[in-house]
C-alpha cells in the first residue's frame, strides 16, 4: 500500500477548503487520470521483449526447451509460452 501524502503539502489552501466541505478528516483516494502501460516507465517491458525475441531466435536456431530454460532461468512451460505466443 502506498504512503499517504498530506494534502497541505500538495494542494492549494483554497482547494483544501473546498474538499473539506465534503470530506472532513477522512482518507480519500484520488484516482489517476492517465495510466502508463506496465513497464513503460522503467524500461522492463522493452527488456523482456528483447529477451523473448532472443529466446525465439535461439529456439529456431536449434536449442531445446530444456537448454533455453537453463540459460534464461525460466521454466520450460514459460519458454514454451514465449515461443508459441510469438508465432506469426
Amino acid at each position: 500500500m502506498k504512503k499517504y501524502v498530506n494534502a497541505k503539502e500538495v494542494l492549494p489552501d483554497a482547494l483544501i477548503k473546498e474538499i473539506q466541505k465534503y470530506v472532513k478528516g477522512q482518507h480519500i483516494y484520488i484516482p489517476q487520470t492517465e495510466r502508463q502501460d506496465w513497464g513503460a516507465s522503467t524500461g522492463i517491458r522493452d527488456e523482456m521483449e528483447l529477451r523473448n525475441e532472443e529466446i525465439c531466435q535461439q529456439y529456431h536456431g536449434g536449442l531445446s526447451f530444456a537448454e533455453l530454460s537453463e540459460k534464461f532461468n525460466l521454466s520450460e512451460d514459460r519458454i514454451r509460452g514465449i515461443i508459441y505466443g510469438k508465432r506469426t
